[in-house]
């Protein structure tokens, strides 16, 4: 499990994260969303050891990440929005690579570049964006590590490619893994992400899973108009609306709508999930 607790960090002097509490279970795929500039990157950094908090504290099975214990390092990966092109084969990058890792598997990164239909023996420096993202992809899931911290990892991956990582990412990842990725494509990830994450400047607006989600709050997929709902936007059919939950009705949690939610109401969203 990780514990973040009265997190704080700063870019000179421009606060980005201040005060951030809450703990990542074991066996969930985390979806961390927020507008640009909230601070879900240096969260990722913070997360795995690439920056030390300037306040407060993150544990990690008993860990401080910034320590960078190598058994710690082994047992997480950062995949980085940012793939570098390197003149090797990808099949090449992942045997000399994949050392660092105790987990490592070959077969299982080779298998994930067949699902990606990503072809092993290429150059990265020879690979489109998409291509060499899905490299990484691949390599990222073959580590095996119960830590996986994706930033953005859908950008740059075309439609099939999509359906194509939600597939590995599902199949290909420990249970008692903790995975966080980071994302502006919700869309792109919607069926798999729960526990939702969603960070304000400095705070933290959201962190509640689909099914609580549900229990408080009601989304509408209707043509009539719902009297004080909280969200209300156009979509082809009728609208979609978002009201407080006040019959213990189901409904599928559309992330977006959520989303939105949020920003226009965040003291509410916060007062309700903080019960």
């Amino acid at each position: 499990m990780i514990t973040i607790k009265d997190l704080g960090f700063a870019y000179g002097e421009k606060p980005v994260l201040k005060n951030i509490t809450m703990n990542l279970q074991e066996g969930r795929i985390y979806g961390l969303l927020g507008e640009n500039g909230v601070g879900k990157t240096t969260l990722l950094t913070l997360l795995c050891g690439l920056k030390k908090p300037m306040a407060g504290s993150i544990e990690t099975d008993g860990h401080k990440p910034f320590d960078r214990d190598p058994s710690f390092l082994s047992d997480q990966y950062y995949l980085s929005d940012e793939v570098a092109a390197i003149n090797l084969k990808a099949i090449d990058y992942a045997e000399t690579f994949g050392k660092f890792w105790d987990g490592f598997d070959m077969n299982k990164f080779t298998e994930v570049m067949e699902v990606l239909e990503n072809d092993p023996q290429q150059k990265m420096n020879h690979m489109s964006f998409g291509q060499l993202k899905k490299t990484y992809i691949a390599f990222a899931l073959a580590c095996n590590t119960k830590y996986l911290f994706m930033d953005e990892p859908t950008n740059g991956l075309d439609i099939p490619s999509k359906a194509q990582f939600r597939k590995a990412v599902t199949k290909y990842t420990r249970e008692d893994s903790v995975i966080l990725i980071s994302t502006h494509q919700v869309r792109d990830l919607e069926n798999i992400i729960d526990p939702i994450i969603i960070l304000d400047r400095q705070d933290v607006l959201l962190n509640a899973t689909l099914e609580e989600i549900s229990e408080k709050l009601y989304f509408d997929y209707t043509t009539d108009k719902v009297d004080g709902a909280l969200y209300s936007e156009m979509i082809p059919g009728g609208n979609i609306q978002v009201s407080l939950n006040n019959s213990g009705t189901e409904s599928k949690v559309n992330i977006e709508a959520l989303f939105n939610t949020v920003h226009q109401h965040k003291e509410l969203i916060k007062g309700i999930f903080n019960k």
